[in-house]
This record gives structure tokens, C-alpha cells and sequence, in this order.
């Protein structure tokens, strides 16, 4: 007797989608046509230094529209369209823009996820705005209160389902200003006319792996048994989680806890000088012991990595028995690490880690031994001063030729980073109430 197709007897999730993923269309781009008129109707890119290697961050949707694409050096995006006008990034703006942002979702539902510095996940499930107002009507209000807070040159993409898939999957079917519902009745329909690299989470390796059990479109994938995906495809769990997804079931219900923080930088002029890196290392620490100290944690695990000219790596972690809580506890450990490279190279990336991560309320009583007290009591005032006035109004002596060297960046993906400024943010401004 055949097995079942459907052996968890699932079926599709009929429910009523109430999960809306929100996504602010070429951001930093769009955001940068908004504050200048000048700029708009123009293909313009974001990219991270103005010279012909570097990369392209964020193309608008004029640029995309000529075929620039994220991840171009500028060199290569002029060769296809010789108007590009290329712009570094003014993270002040992108931040304001993601706050404007996460406020009006929240004046509709306390149960707001930033999953980037320009997309979001509003779940509406519990929220009593459904007894006045349909999820369609609250998605084109969310998208006219974008243009009226940020700006009227932003474009908004609106996905609603029943879970934070299908919302992601209907928010990319009309890009760059759609509203899409995604629903058991028209789920099908929508697999029919994508292909599997449409999905989202489908590398072209998970694409491969599908093609090897005769899986080539989505509709195909769909119809997959259950058997065929967790024990042949996937050989794992994931394959219960995909045959689950692909129904319109929620499988990323869940809150994750900060595990690291760190920072990168790509060296615009790469070095071997240590006189000239040490100094850079230092501001990485600076930069990672405030978003540590600013999250209420400690660290005692420390991570180095380089990338050097030839295109090896070198990298090494370590645990220490003390703790981390002040930029000169972790930019001593960092320069133990730095120490420690086999070979002297041209450097042309830095990133530096901290993991193993506890609460600062809960500091062991060893933080507070001779002279530790006056180092905790000189960080919190020197981060007082610098959220009030200013990043680096005030900074060790060892950065004070390189205050611009390192320039201020924003990651596509540092969502955890922009929820403790926004929580920062809102607690200052009850302060002053």
C-alpha cells in the first residue's frame, strides 16, 4: 500500500495570514534621493569607498533597472552604465530613516522583529487593529506612512501570510512597491510561477541536491513527500521544516540570543605596518566595547581575524579567565592575538570578535580588584559622553591621528545592533519627558 502524501496529515494552513515582512526597497539609495532632489530618476549606487575596486552596496532601483547589481565593483557597474553616480555611505541617515521605520510599525503592533536595517517581520496575530481593519488595508496605511515620515521617494514592498515565509515570498513577487497576500488558496498559484532559486533560503547548492531527486521546480518541491525531503534530499530535519514551510507553517517562531559582537573593516589603503595597524585594531575594539557595554554584557572569549593581501587568512580566538568589559580589556587580548601571526603580511581586512557573552548586572567580584573599579566607572562616562555628543568626542590617545580612518558603517544584516539604539533612543526620550 502506498505511503500517504501527506503523512502528518498537515495539509496547507488555512488560518487567516496575519504575519506582515515589510521591506524598504534599494534603502540606502532610496534614502539618499530623498534627501536630495537632485539625485532622484537617477541610477545612483551606495558603495563603500568611491574608487573603482570597490564594492557596490545598494544600487537604486534606477541603477538596478540598467543592470547594476549588490555585490559590483564600481569599475565594473560604470562600464555597464557610464551615468552611475557612485555615493559613500551617511550612516546617521540610514539610521534615522530604520528609527522613522520601526516607529510606525510599532504604533500597530507591539510584536515587531527588524530582520535588517531596511526589512522587518509584524506579526498582527494578537493585535485588536484586525477587528477594525483588514491586513490589506494595514499594509497600504504602513506604506503611505512611509512615504509621509521618511520620505515620499521611499518604496515599500508588503508581503502578508500565515507565517514568516510565505510574508518574505509575497514581499519579492512585485518589487519595488508591492502589496501581496499569500494564502492556501493561492499558494500553488504562486509556486507555478517562480523557480526554485525564487524561494527564498534555495541556494544553488540546496538546488542541486533538489535537482539530484528529480525536484526541478517548486511546484515539484511541493508535492515532495515527506520521506523523500527529511531522509533522501536533506538527509536531516530540515527537510521536516521545508515540508512544513512550503505549507504555510510557521518554523521560525523563536527569539534568538546575542552570542558575539564584533566588527570588520576593509583597509581602504592595506599595510603590513604595525605602527599604522595597531592604531586601527584599537578603534575596532573602541567600536566593539560600545555596542558590548551598551548591551549590558561582559565578554571572556576574544576572535582576530585577517585577511591579507595574497588573499590567505590568518585567525585565532581565545578564552581568558578575566572578563572584557572595557575597550583596554579587550584591545589588550586583541593585541596578544595580533602578536601571535606566523607571518607579517599586507593587510587588507580586520575583524575582531567577542563571544561568551553574560550579563554586566552579574560582573564577578574579580572585575572589581584594585584599580578595575576606576577603569568601568571611566568606560561608562566616556559612553555617556559619546552617545551624547557624538561617536569618539572622546577616545583613547592611541586613535587620535586615525578618528577617520575607520569611517562608520552600518551592516546590511545588524539588526541586534540597531534594536539596542532604538531601545537607547526611546528610553532617552522618556527621560526628558
Amino acid at each position: 500500500m502506498a505511503k500517504p502524501l501527506d503523512p502528518l496529515g498537515l495539509g496547507l494552513n488555512k488560518a487567516d495570514p496575519t504575519i506582515m515582512h515589510i521591506d524598504m526597497n534599494s534603502c540606502f539609495a532610496s534614502v539618499e534621493q530623498q534627501a536630495n532632489p537632485f539625485l532622484r530618476g537617477r541610477p545612483i549606487s551606495v558603495s563603500a569607498y568611491n574608487s573603482p575596486k570597490a564594492i557596490i552596496l545598494a544600487p537604486s532601483i534606477e541603477a538596478k533597472a540598467a543592470g547594476i547589481k549588490l555585490g559590483m565593483t564600481n569599475a565594473r557597474g560604470r562600464e555597464i552604465c557610464p551615468d552611475l553616480l557612485v555615493l559613500e555611505p551617511d550612516p546617521p541617515k540610514y539610521r534615522d530613516a530604520h528609527m522613522r521605520f520601526m516607529n510606525i510599525l510599532r504604533s500597530y503592533t507591539d510584536k515587531v522583529a527588524p530582520k535588517s536595517i531596511d526589512e522587518a517581520v509584524a506579526d498582527f496575530s494578537t493585535s485588536q487593529i484586525l477587528r477594525r481593519r483588514s491586513m490589506e488595508q494595514i499594509g497600504r496605511d504602513i506604506k503611505q506612512r512611509v512615504k509621509d515620515d521618511i520620505g515620499e521617494w521611499m518604496r515599500v514592498n508588503v508581503g502578508i501570510g500565515t507565517s514568516r515565509w510565505t510574508a518574505k515570498m509575497a514581499a519579492g513577487l512585485h518589487k519595488p512597491d508591492g502589496l501581496d497576500i499569500i494564502t492556501h488558496q493561492n499558494i500553488e498559484d504562486m509556486y507555478q510561477q517562480l523557480e526554485l532559486r525564487d524561494l527564498t533560503g534555495i541556494s544553488w547548492r540546496n538546488e542541486a541536491r533538489l535537482n539530484t531527486y528529480g525536484i526541478y521546480t517548486p511546484t515539484d518541491f511541493y508535492h515532495a513527500s515527506l520521506q523523500t525531503l527529511r531522509k533522501q534530499v536533506f538527509q536531516s530535519v530540515v527537510g521536516y521544516y521545508w515540508y512544513c514551510e512550503l505549507r504555510g507553517w510557521e518554523m521560525q517562531d523563536y527569539t534568538s540570543t546575542r552570542r558575539t559582537f564584533g566588527h570588520t573593516y576593509a583597509l581602504g589603503q592595506k599595510t603590513s605596518d604595525k605602527a599604522k595597524l595597531v592604531p586601527m585594531l584599537m578603534k575596532l575594539c573602541e567600536k566593539t566595547g560600545r555596542r558590548l557595554r551598551r548591551h549590558g554584557s561582559y565578554a571572556r572569549g576574544i576572535h582576530l581575524s585577517l585577511i591579507y593581501e595574497d588573499h590567505t587568512s590568518w585567525h585565532k580566538g581565545r578564552r581568558i579567565k578575566s572578563t572584557m568589559y572595557a575597550t583596554q580589556d579587550i584591545f589588550k587580548q586583541a593585541i596578544v592575538l595580533f602578536n601571535q601571526q606566523p607571518h607579517k603580511k599586507v593587510v587588507t581586512n580586520l575583524t575582531i570578535t567577542v563571544y561568551d557573552l553574560a550579563n554586566s548586572d552579574y560582573l564577578p567580584k574579580s572585575l572589581f580588584e584594585v584599580g578595575k573599579t576606576d577603569v568601568i566607572e571611566r568606560s561608562k562616562a566616556f559612553d555617556e559622553v559619546n552617545d551624547r555628543y557624538g561617536e569618539f568626542t572622546l577616545m583613547p590617545a592611541t586613535m587620535l591621528d586615525i578618528k577617520d580612518i575607520i569611517p562608520d558603517r552600518i551592516a546590511f544584516g545588524g539588526a541586534q545592533e540597531l534594536e539596542d539604539l532604538y531601545t537607547q533612543k526611546n528610553e532617552e526620550i522618556h527621560k526628558n519627558i
